[in-house]
């Protein structure tokens, strides 16, 4: 597997360990739960794998001309691994209620096929070649998507790790 995505199923992993469900639902009024924010995480997965579908059928990469825009963007969120906050997430990739068994127990599988998935593209188009739009950031290569997930995921675990901690200090400050 890709080095960026067993750090990504590693990173989900570690986040996860030990919430029970409840604490999967739990979530500040107005925020995501860790639920949701997994759930928005599977989604983009899947949603990357649908894109890369349409271009198989089409036979090849179907993408926009790269912007000065897009590539200052990239710079920022896959040159300096940072995503700025405060966007809102496209309409595809909001929680729509899965069961979040489901998309506990999927996730992982969800990021190994689009490895596999990728890494057929980088041998039949090399990794560098652009063969996804992003939605906001543009087209995309092999690399770059895998970077992107790397990336987004960290900023969703950050949130989880941030829920963990509300949900101990509201647990405390009850308890006494």
């Amino acid at each position: 597997m890709d080095p960026d995505l067993k750090k990504l199923r590693q990173e989900i992993a570690s986040a996860l360990a030990g919430m029970s469900s409840d604490e999967l639902s739990w979530h500040p009024d107005g925020k995501w739960s860790t639920a949701e924010i997994l759930e928005h995480l599977y989604l983009t997965y899947t949603g990357t794998l649908k894109g890369l579908s349409r271009s198989t059928a089409a036979g090849q990469p179907v993408v926009a001309k790269t912007t000065w825009k897009n590539r200052m963007q990239c710079l920022v969120v896959l040159g300096f691994g940072h995503l700025p906050a405060g966007r809102e997430a496209p309409k595809f990739s909001r929680p729509k209620g899965l069961p979040r068994e489901r998309v506990v127990a999927e996730i992982e599988s969800q990021i190994a096929e689009m490895d596999r998935v990728l890494s057929e593209y980088a041998a039949k188009f090399g990794p560098r070649t652009k063969l996804l739009d992003h939605v906001f950031l543009g087209p995309f290569s092999v690399n770059q998507w895998r970077k992107f997930h790397l990336v987004h995921g960290r900023h969703h675990i950050r949130q989880i790790h941030k829920l963990r901690a509300e949900m101990r200090s509201m647990t405390a400050r009850q308890a006494a």
